[in-house]
């Protein structure tokens, strides 16, 4: 028997004489392809900030029911939700979806059982003490965006035992959240993780959109809005010393001139070391990241910056580093070590340059690393970091680079070396 999930299956011969275990082959609906790449990729870890109606709620019920197919007698699958309200929304759908005689379902828990034995929960978010203890094989959160950090923390502690996928969507709503954090280590290329967005320019391209519904949006909602809703851009929400505009202002390929200038933030534990050299306009010319071990970042190192002027980050670790780099006769190393009045003094540089256009950087990683940065005011001064669990390497070896380029600006023209 043929069942097509999301379909009625079409009427097949019955057998004379059926084998005592039905033979099920799982069809899975047409995605288009962003939305398919998106939510059927290969990392546990699927992130995907997407518009309002690009399928990411479909898709994501197909990939957990997919799952849950896969699975054994008693084992669990779980949808999350913010409220009750929406976690029904989703069980509704998946009930409209599946063939009748593929399930069964429970109405007072918000369960499907699979004909396979494998139970899909339905669960709201907005208490996290009611989401430990379980093994779940699978999950998805849903409007992520909109669900307390804590819950995430119960479903991921749900994953451990089982170390099942799962997929996390919403829109985006500002940027002092948990999903748009984690989102940014995705997006950076944290390990089993994947990153994906998708517009309104996906979902009409994908034809379950129109183009006209989507202009009539952004004639009648706030510009904030719209590109939450619609495109996925978060709004500014305060604490970014740089300036969103300002960021995107600076954003140009790599040039193709030489380096005058480089400023090397070295890795700390699960941090990487990045390196970013600057050109005599102030352009980014040379962006590399990486994790090595130390003498193999040595060698790297050297090998990049030639005989360039660099800035080092001697903070702790770093001091060595430095030692090591000049003790091979380089003396256009010089080092910076990270106190609060030091990082405030090149954050606060590194902002009036990329708010006056003094320096340019290709899109990417070092621009998320900057939208995320933040500043906060405390009793021993400004406090310039990364939100916690999240990387701020580029924006460090970018003001490195620029305070090097700045305290030795080279003539037009001049013959680099």
């Amino acid at each position: 028997m043929i069942l097509t999930p999301f379909n009625r299956p079409s009427a097949t011969p019955t057998r004379a004489a059926p084998p005592p275990r039905r033979r099920l082959t799982f069809k899975r609906p047409k995605l288009y392809a962003r939305q398919k790449a998106a939510i059927f990729c290969a990392e546990r870890y699927g992130l995907i900030e997407a518009t309002t109606k690009a399928g990411k709620t479909f898709g994501c019920l197909v990939w957990l029911a997919e799952q849950a197919m896969k699975g054994k007698p008693g084992q669990n699958f779980w949808w999350v939700a913010p409220i009750y309200a929406q976690a029904m929304i989703a069980f509704r759908r998946l009930k409209r979806g599946l063939p009748r005689e593929t399930y069964t379902a429970n109405e007072t828990e918000r369960t499907v059982t699979l004909v396979n034995g494998a139970v899909i929960w339905f669960k709201s978010g907005d208490h996290p003490d009611t989401l430990y203890g379980e093994d779940v094989f699978a999950a998805v959160m849903d409007e992520a965006s909109r669900i307390a950090e804590e819950s995430w923390h119960a479903l991921r502690s749900t994953l451990t035992a089982t170390r099942g996928p799962v997929r996390i969507i919403g829109n985006v709503k500002g940027r002092k959240n948990w999903f748009f954090k984690l989102c940014r280590k995705a997006e950076a290329g944290s390990p089993a993780m994947s990153y994906s967005k998708l517009t309104w320019k996906d979902a009409v391209a994908g034809g379950i959109m129109q183009a006209d519904e989507v202009e009539d949006a952004k004639r009648v909602l706030p510009a904030d809005v719209f590109k939450e809703l619609y495109e996925a851009e978060a709004s500014e929400d305060g604490g970014n010393p740089f300036g969103f505009a300002a960021i995107t202002s600076c954003v140009v390929p790599l040039s193709e001139l030489q380096p005058v200038a480089w400023g090397w933030d070295l890795a700390k534990s699960h941090d990487w070391t990045v390196g970013i050299g600057l050109d005599l306009n102030g352009h980014a010319c040379r962006f590399v990241r990486f994790q090595l071990p130390w003498q193999a970042t040595i060698r790297r190192i050297l090998a990049e910056t030639g005989r360039c002027r660099a800035l080092v980050d001697s903070t702790g670790v770093g001091d060595p580093i430095l030692e090591a780099l000049q003790a091979e006769g380089r003396s256009n190393y010089r080092g910076l070590v990270f106190t609060s009045g030091s990082k405030q003094k090149i954050m606060e540089g590194l902002a009036v340059a990329i708010q006056s256009r003094a320096v340019a950087y290709p899109a990417g990683v070092i621009v998320s690393e900057l939208e995320a940065f933040e500043y906060q005011y405390t009793k021993g001064g400004v406090r310039y970091s990364a939100p916690e669990g999240m990387h701020d390497d580029c924006v460090c070896s970018l003001a490195l680079a620029n305070e090097e380029f700045t305290t030795a600006r080279p003539r037009a023209g001049a013959v680099v070396i």
